[in-house]
């Protein structure tokens, strides 16, 4: 049903519907006039074409999908058959024991010490020789031999989780506390030890930059200050990588060595120590890399909300809207409202789990009944809400496409 890999978009982006607000935003809204609010919509003509842009943005470097920015297996399938996409990197063990029952090319991006699905990966050959387990410490090794010793198992394969953030004596930490390993010689060090220890077949390596693929830097008053950590940052880190990958080229065969995000494949593409990247966020594409200034993703991904009273003349209200985004809990991590044009959330009450007051000049003219639309600030959130979205192409909806959790899993 969902094909990206057939041409069907704009002649040219300047072309694309999503640059034109009001006939993108009401085209949505006659597509979805009959369906009961939520309504949450994947437009296909914009996800084919941040699929495209993200393949050109990564300069050639195959890029595996995140599960957790997109839960939608449908949307999953339809990427891995464009050319250029290659595996998934899932967010929890049982995911990813789910996932291998269709996908053969799963990295678990964070470690585990889920016992029980430990258990379950151990006794089935076929899970284990799909499934790729995270590991930075050697307390994530003796889990997984407390469950089952290495005489009793499969191999377990597994990468090492490398701390990507910037270290400086002025700025001190800069980016997200992962994974305690940092030098190449820390790195080394631990890979040794997995080489040594049976049972384990050490393939692989991952570097996630967050504190470049994460932040935007378009606009705002602090924006000179992040271009400038962020290209300290991308100097230091491209050194570090390939003395890492240098080290490791002494101690295992590597399967991979992964880094990136949405917001760094240039730089993640430009890197020769990297053998591919991860990106999931820019193919539903959440309002949040609307302030990067290198890409300018379409609104592939989007739900629409009912008013359903009007508390003031100035304020329409709808029913629901707190899907909030992980992070720091702040403005930017609330749903966006979009259409109509010029609408904002209160600032003491923001999105709320069962109301959102809006206020604005279209508040004004909104009506009990009307419909507001609204983007996601990442892109896994809404997937967490809904049962299905609706794809939506040339303005009509040609199918349904269910969640994880219309699936009837929820995970995280």
């Amino acid at each position: 049903m969902l094909d990206l890999t057939a041409g069907h978009g704009p002649a040219s982006d300047s072309d694309a519907p999503w640059h034109s607000p009001d006939r993108f935003w009401s085209a949505l809204t006659d597509a979805t006039a009959h369906l009961p609010a939520p309504v949450a919509v994947i437009e296909r003509e914009a996800l084919r074409h941040n699929a495209m842009d993200l393949l050109v943005r990564a300069g050639g470097l195959p890029i595996r999908v995140a599960t957790k920015s997109v839960r939608v297996r449908a949307v999953l399938d339809a990427v891995l058959e464009i050319p250029g996409y290659r595996g998934l990197l899932a967010f929890t063990l049982a995911e990813a024991l789910w996932l291998a029952e269709r996908y053969d090319d799963i990295v678990l991006g964070y470690p585990t010490v889920d016992r029980a699905g430990l258990a379950r990966l151990l006794a089935d050959e076929r899970a284990a020789s799909r499934i790729t387990l995270m590991v930075d410490d050697s307390a994530h090794l003796d889990v997984i031999d407390s469950v089952a010793g290495p005489t009793s198992r499969p191999e377990v394969r597994v990468a090492i989780d490398v701390d990507a953030s910037l270290r400086s004596s002025s700025l001190g930490h800069v980016g997200v506390r992962r994974s305690p390993l940092h030098s190449a010689a820390q790195v080394a060090a631990f890979a040794r030890e997995i080489v040594r220890r049976p049972g384990f077949r050490l393939v692989g390596l991952q570097m996630y930059e967050a504190q470049i693929a994460g932040q935007g830097d378009a606009a705002g008053p602090d924006a000179p200050v992040i271009r400038m950590v962020q290209a300290r940052s991308r100097d230091e880190l491209r050194r570090r990588r390939a003395e890492i990958a240098d080290a490791m080229t002494q101690i295992a065969p590597l399967e991979f060595l992964n880094g990136g995000g949405t917001g760094s494949l240039e730089f993640t593409g430009s890197d020769e120590s990297l053998t591919e990247a991860t990106a999931g966020s820019g193919l539903l594409a959440g309002h949040l890399f609307d302030g990067y200034r290198s890409f300018q993703p379409a609104p592939a991904a989007s739900f629409a909300l009912d008013v359903v009273r009007k508390p003031t003349q100035a304020i329409a209200t709808v029913l629901g809207g707190g899907w909030i985004a992980s992070g720091p809990a702040v403005t930017s991590r609330q749903p966006l409202p979009v259409w109509p044009a010029g609408l904002r959330t209160l600032g003491r009450e923001g999105a709320g789990e069962v109301q959102t007051p809006l206020r604005g000049a279209a508040a004004e003219d909104l009506r009990v009944g009307d419909r507001v639309w609204f983007r996601h600030a990442k892109s896994g959130e809404p997937a967490e809400r809904i049962d299905r979205y609706h794809l939506v192409s040339d303005g009509t909806v040609v199918g349904e496409l269910p969640t994880y959790r219309g699936e009837g899993k929820a995970f995280l």
